[in-house]
């Protein structure tokens, strides 16, 4: 037997026992190809947030990084949530700590700490609100002008939502290490040698690239702009994984990489194999404190309130 005959027992298998066990599989965009096919929802971590709230099921598996199962783990406290590789995680994420907001609330008191969803959930507990790549400029549009705003963790996106709404945003010095790599230079490059694509980049790209672009959003927003675009080529600055689905949607169109860089090994560190075992042994169980979580859930419920 083959890898790929292998891979498609392993999907057969998944797909069997996900539904006897109750189990609702939640991918995020980044995830390799086979992943995304055995889920139930594809999306990015806002969407991912939601539909594990929105879920019926008792059990949610959740084939993304830490810091998404610990979101669905405080949106679903009674919900069993599974992480089928409980080591992956965001370098962006652990970059920031619960106690340096704290000591930043100390000197700063009137200023609201906006929070990106890639965070640790003691993280979230300290925050004012959180919010994601889809909607952070919806939501900071929406806090009083009046107020100070500090953004962590990423740098980037928060600096490319200040110069969009044209406000003042102190940021933490963090920028997710897999869309920094992306260099004016090579989008550049890249449009010269495909002068008929529309550049689509990530918000937590430099803003140098940033306004390059013909469009910068979330990986959903990026998805959304192929399949609704007449334009038959595009250059994409975001996780590769993403051009997955793009494929299943739109299957004509031309695909070009921003850079080769752009792959998470904690995303692509889940596998069929780990998710099959995650199922038949029901682990890894992903709790988040209670005293932790029901103060994270509050700056949570806060942005879907905002962002709806």
């Amino acid at each position: 037997m083959n890898n790929s005959q292998k891979d498609q027992q392993m999907k057969e298998e998944i797909i069997k026992k996900k539904q006897e066990k109750d189990i609702f599989i939640i991918a995020h965009y980044y995830q390799r190809g086979e992943i995304q096919d055995v889920a139930d929802f594809v999306g990015d971590s806002y969407a991912m947030a939601l539909a594990a709230r929105d879920s019926q099921s008792k059990n949610i598996l959740v084939a993304g990084v830490d810091f998404m199962a610990e979101t669905a783990a405080i949106l679903c406290p009674d919900k069993t949530i599974l992480s089928p590789e409980p080591a992956a995680t965001c370098p962006m994420a652990n970059s920031i700590t619960a106690e340096h907001i704290r000591q930043y609330r100390e000197l700063h008191p009137d200023t609201l700490v906006v929070t990106y969803v890639n965070t640790p959930a003691e993280v979230k507990a300290v925050s004012d609100v959180c919010v994601t790549s889809s909607n952070a400029e919806k939501i900071i549009r929406a806090l009083p002008s009046d107020k100070n705003i500090y953004f962590v963790p990423d740098q980037n996106l928060a600096r490319n939502i200040a110069r969009g709404l044209d406000r003042e945003i102190e940021a933490f010095d963090s920028s997710c290490p897999i869309h920094a790599v992306v260099s004016r230079d090579e989008i550049i490059k890249l449009k010269a040698l495909h002068p008929e694509a529309l550049v689509l980049v990530h918000p937590e790209c430099d803003p140098e690239v940033v306004h390059l672009a013909d469009y910068a959003g979330s990986t959903a927003g990026i998805l959304k702009k192929v399949v609704e675009t007449d334009a038959k080529a595009f250059i994409i600055g975001t996780e590769s994984g993403i051009f997955h689905a793009i494929r299943q949607q739109c299957p004509d169109k031309q695909l070009i990489l921003a850079s080769e860089a752009l792959l998470c090994p904690n995303m692509k560190s889940i596998t069929l194999h780990k998710i099959l075992y995650s199922i038949d042994n029901m682990e890894t169980v992903i709790t988040v404190p209670q005293d932790i979580a029901c103060q994270a859930v509050v700056a949570l419920e806060k942005m879907i309130e905002l962002a709806s």
